[in-house]
């Protein structure tokens, strides 16, 4: 995987993303500083206002490890939003950069035409941060500061809508809050979305949790990884095995019951049997769980109290799996969540 150049940020992005961290989020660009567009620039942005009701969320892989090798283009037409893994951790505490890696032999003019052509279809393209081996650290008020203004500036180069936190390594919900919000504050319709692991997601006491409490006014979505996960806890306290619709089922509600609304909850799983090392069920286990939440039908031994007819749908990682396994994840779950009711 390609590892980042340094960014060299305009002066006045930084002052902008600083006065919004210290006004604590209350603040938003104004016309003189909105970005210039030229024809060979960036296109217009979707935006988290024009994300589906249920939306379908695919991770674009910025590398080759064995997968499908894909251009944006070549993503499948059922992702809603498509995370481009990963914007990498620069030598300055919580700045980000993003480099085509070399190996895919794919040029930067194209890669931003790619991501204006996707926009054009509707679909929402987002910089993803982190990763397995991702290590970005935003725990003070410069690292974020340094996040938000990096953020920002790869929306402005690339044309991105939003971010995905994809931090596997911890993070401090009172620092991400306070760059989250800054990145809002500047890009008011940003698309923020998060994939946390499954004992970041156990209580509304834990710091990923507590981020996306905090951000609950504007955040997206939350995909947690319901794989490579050991069993888990569910929202009626009994303990379920991944790769089971109840596992779905019981640690969705899990995080609607501690505070996100249904919308914000999404079902994170691998899109092939080699695209994670354990928790692969098959995409109508997916749809499965997505009719229980949503219709209260197709439940395991757990069926929620309610029904959650509002949920947001389903990610996997990674859209280069999925091309690799004949399309079966999206072409099966796609269509699916596209007519939850």
């Amino acid at each position: 995987m390609a590892r980042s150049r340094r960014l060299s940020f305009p002066r006045a992005l930084v002052g902008l993303v600083a006065s919004a961290l210290a006004a604590g989020g209350l603040f938003a660009l104004g016309p003189a500083t909105a970005h210039a567009q030229t024809p060979t620039g960036p296109g217009p942005r979707v935006g988290a206002s024009q994300v589906p009701a249920h939306a379908v969320t695919g991770y674009w892989q910025n590398f080759d490890n064995g997968a499908t090798v894909q251009t944006l283009a070549d993503v499948q037409n059922e992702y809603d939003i498509i995370a481009v893994a990963f914007a990498d951790a620069t030598g300055t505490p919580g700045q980000v950069d993003f480099t085509l890696d070399p190996a895919l032999n794919y040029s930067e003019q194209q890669f931003k035409a790619d991501i204006a052509a996707k926009q054009a279809e509707g679909k929402s393209v987002i910089v993803s941060v982190g990763g397995e081996k991702g290590a970005v650290s935003v725990n003070s008020d410069a690292s974020a500061d340094a996040f938000a203004t990096s953020i920002v500036s790869l929306m402005d180069e690339y044309g991105f809508d939003g971010v995905d936190i994809d931090l596997e390594n911890g993070l401090d919900s009172t620092y991400m809050t306070k760059a989250l919000n800054a990145i809002h504050a500047a890009k008011s319709d940003v698309v923020v979305t998060m994939a946390p692991q499954t004992i970041d997601m156990q209580s509304p006491q834990n710091e990923y949790f507590k981020t996306a409490l905090n951000i609950k006014s504007f955040l997206t979505v939350v995909n947690m990884q319901y794989y490579n996960s050991g069993s888990m806890n569910g929202c009626d306290g009994k303990v379920y095995s991944a790769g089971t619709v109840d596992f779905l089922t019981a640690l969705a509600c899990v995080q609607i019951k501690g505070g996100l609304d249904p919308s914000q909850v999404g079902i994170g799983t691998p899109a092939s049997p080699r695209a994670a090392g354990s928790g692969y069920v098959d995409p109508g286990v997916v749809n499965d769980a997505l009719d229980c939440l949503a219709r209260g039908t197709g439940c395991g031994s757990f069926t929620p109290d309610e029904k959650w007819p509002g949920i947001r749908g389903a990610m996997t990682w990674s859209t280069a799996w999925d091309a690799g396994n004949g399309n079966k994840w999206s072409s099966t779950v796609g269509p699916h969540v596209h007519a939850l009711p």
